[in-house]
């Protein structure tokens, strides 16, 4: 796992980005299925750049908090489409 927390000033939230792989192991998703989503569904998380690379591997990572709430929401919608 690769961390990436940003130092906060005190009693700010600290934030935290995650790489593919970890944001893949939190969802359960597969590469295709997330890139998918991040293509087509605007509550996905959006990837944070990690560098100025217009290169299609070029590296991204995501706000943990994001990907977090995105799956409780995820979690909540489940007992609505019945």
């Amino acid at each position: 796992m690769t961390d990436l927390s940003i130092g906060q000033p005190s009693g700010a939230a600290e934030i935290r980005l995650v790489r593919m792989p970890e944001l893949l192991g939190l969802t359960g998703l597969s590469r295709s299925t997330a890139h998918r989503l991040m293509k087509n569904d605007p509550t996905f998380p959006k990837p944070v750049k990690l560098s100025d690379s217009t290169a299609r591997n070029a590296p991204v990572a995501f706000v943990l908090s994001e990907v977090q709430a995105w799956i409780q929401g995820r979690i909540e919608a489940r007992g609505q489409s019945l």
